[in-house]
């Protein structure tokens, strides 16, 4: 049987995340290495846990939102997709049985807001536990006076918490406006709430941001 836990141990696994996020390094943007996958691949599951989603079922979704951004090992553009392939290929050689296969490529082909649909359980809880990462420790960046707005936007968050309850799911924000204002958050990341919004209702459950305690969506 092949687990969350033996797909995080898998060395050649690990090598296309690292350098997959030295591209993105490269490029500019915020960290997509083991902190991201490993907070979006528990984020998506407690989703789908509390949500009462069978046990076979969060331990797809934790396997996918580990392997979510392997696809930008080839490039940036399209990486949902050619990231469900390599997904795909390392899965199928491993021998994992197809029916599971297509749940977890399924999900990671839609993860992104450019393409991204929540056509499935686990596609639309790894969308919202992507796009709700926001944090002052993806910037990598050490210079302040250097930040673009993505670094200005995450550098400015000092709290988040993704919740889930009373068909609810809810992402809560405390937000340093000295750093950012609360309108370049929606200026960058409007689309992706309103894309966690659409994942939210597919799990028949209501999506809220909260930033410094007021209600924004």
């Amino acid at each position: 049987m092949i687990s969350y836990e033996g797909i995080k141990k898998d060395e050649a696994i690990r090598t296309y995340i690292t350098a997959a996020d030295a591209s993105l390094l490269a490029l500019g943007y915020t960290e997509h290495s083991f902190a991201h996958v490993n907070k979006v691949a528990a984020d998506a599951a407690n989703i789908l846990e509390k949500l009462g989603y069978s046990e076979g079922d969060v331990e797809l979704c934790k396997i996918a939102g580990y392997m979510h951004d392997i696809g930008n090992l080839v490039n940036r553009v399209d990486h949902s997709q050619s990231g469900a392939l390599i997904a795909f290929r390392i899965l199928d050689n491993m021998g994992m049985e197809p029916e599971k296969i297509a749940k977890i490529v399924t999900a990671i082909g839609n993860h992104d807001e450019g393409t991204g649909v929540p056509v499935s359980p686990i596609a639309a809880a790894i969308i919202i536990a992507d796009k709700s990462d926001v944090r002052r420790t993806r910037v990598r960046n050490p210079d302040p006076a250097e930040f673009d707005i993505h670094d200005r936007v995450n550098y400015s968050v000092t709290n988040s918490l993704l919740s889930v309850g009373d068909g609810a799911i809810t992402l809560s924000l405390t937000v340093d406006t000295e750093i950012s204002a609360v309108l370049e958050y929606f200026e960058i990341f409007l689309e992706r709430m309103l894309l966690c919004r659409r994942a939210a209702a597919f799990l028949s459950c209501a999506f809220s941001l909260f930033i410094n305690g007021q209600r924004m969506l």
